[in-house]
């Protein structure tokens, strides 16, 4: 996610710096996504990702990502609203059904 177009940071707690810190010590510094394969993947967590996007800051909403997994979920995440925006905004306004002819 790009800093420069969001007001996500805005809405980080300002202690989010001891919860980062807390949830990269908790899940052992690695990074937590698990592959359709069942693999974990492995590499250094430098990020800590909302499980479900929003302003649930608890624990069990967080955890440690690489910034590969990370950058992939925040990508698809942003794609899928993309798509319900577009989806929404294209699609035509029925009459109301006593306006009709």
């Amino acid at each position: 996610m790009s800093w420069t177009t969001s007001n996500r940071r805005d809405r980080l707690p300002a202690d989010w710096p001891r919860i980062r810190k807390r949830i990269l010590r908790r899940d052992g510094g690695r990074c937590t996504t698990v592959f359709s394969t069942g693999r974990r993947c492995l590499a250094r967590a430098t990020d800590v990702d909302h499980i479900v996007p929003g302003d649930d800051h608890t624990d069990d909403n967080l955890r440690s990502l690489c910034g590969w997994c990370h950058t992939t979920k925040s990508s698809s995440e942003g794609g899928t609203a993309a798509g319900l925006r577009a989806a929404r905004q294209t699609r035509p306004k029925a009459p109301h059904p006593a306006l009709e002819d």
